[in-house]
């Protein structure tokens, strides 16, 4: 069945530990055939992109990975057959020698991970660390990682894992069947504090709702000690909202995640009569 990648962006901490280590097995290091030095610059095989969602004082911080996918359908290997290879492992090679001059495969890869490197006039990716593996070894950016978001292995260990997984572009995964799987991709959140205006205190232990007005979808929430409710992994939607506590009048308020993570900011309950 082959090699995959899992990666768990709620483990990640954005330490880019498999940033560097990817560097420092790549640039200067000729592992030819499987691969020719990445230059100093300018290549990120893997990357972690720092996503900020939300806004002050509700704002979370996510770290995605950005790699070669592996594709068992690549893309690359469509545009150049004799040039790019899956091996038995299931990892995507670019061949230093057939590629030499193929600036096209740069464009071909709908995920950005092919670079050109002008001084060898060859492009060049992520090999999956393939000499290491042929070594009996994991990927240097897996052997880093401190929290396990990353992980390497044959297909069958990890199938559980797999399971609960998506594709890094949800769109291109029935065409491409990109081989690194992720959890925990960043979906929206839905955030507020409840107040008491006339007391000038927040509302902790006020119950909060939301509907998703498309499919009804009820979710329930507790405000914290803070007063502060948080709906997370939600999905990208128009939501209703209702604040209540004991001995207040419930509070409804209408608000969209369509387009970002959103911050309803202050949720004001005011005494029933």
């Amino acid at each position: 069945m082959g090699k995959v990648f899992v990666f768990d962006i709620a483990k990640c901490n954005g330490c880019r530990n498999c940033q560097i280590a990817c560097k420092d097995e790549h640039v200067d290091n000729d592992w030819s055939p499987i691969a020719r030095p990445q230059p100093d610059t300018g290549h990120f095989w893997c990357r972690i992109e720092e996503r900020v969602r939300g806004q002050v004082p509700k704002v979370r911080v996510s770290y995605v990975m950005h790699r070669c996918q592996h594709c068992a359908d690549a893309p690359c290997m469509a545009a150049a057959p004799d040039a790019v290879y899956r091996r038995e492992d299931g990892l995507v090679i670019v061949d230093p020698e057939k590629a030499a001059g193929r600036r096209d495969l740069v464009e071909a890869c709908p995920y950005g991970a092919i670079f050109w490197n002008g001084e060898l006039g060859i492009p060049q990716k992520c090999t999956g660390c393939a000499h290491l593996v042929d070594a009996g070894e994991v990927p240097h950016c897996v052997d880093v990682c401190p929290h396990g978001a990353l992980r390497f292995g044959d297909e069958e260990d990890l199938a559980e894992e797999i399971a609960a997984a998506e594709a890094l572009v949800p769109e291109r995964a029935a065409a491409d069947k990109p081989r690194v799987f992720y959890l925990n991709l960043p979906k929206r959140f839905l955030a507020g504090v409840v107040v008491d205006p006339e007391a000038d205190e927040v509302v902790a232990g006020a119950r909060v709702t939301a509907e998703n007005l498309a499919t009804g979808e009820v979710l329930a929430a507790e405000a914290d000690e803070f007063g502060d409710f948080w709906f997370h992994q939600v999905g990208a939607a128009e939501w209703r909202v209702y604040a209540e506590a004991e001995g207040y009048l419930t509070r409804v308020l209408e608000a969209s995640t369509v387009d970002e993570d959103r911050n309803m900011g202050p949720v004001e309950l005011y005494r029933a009569e």
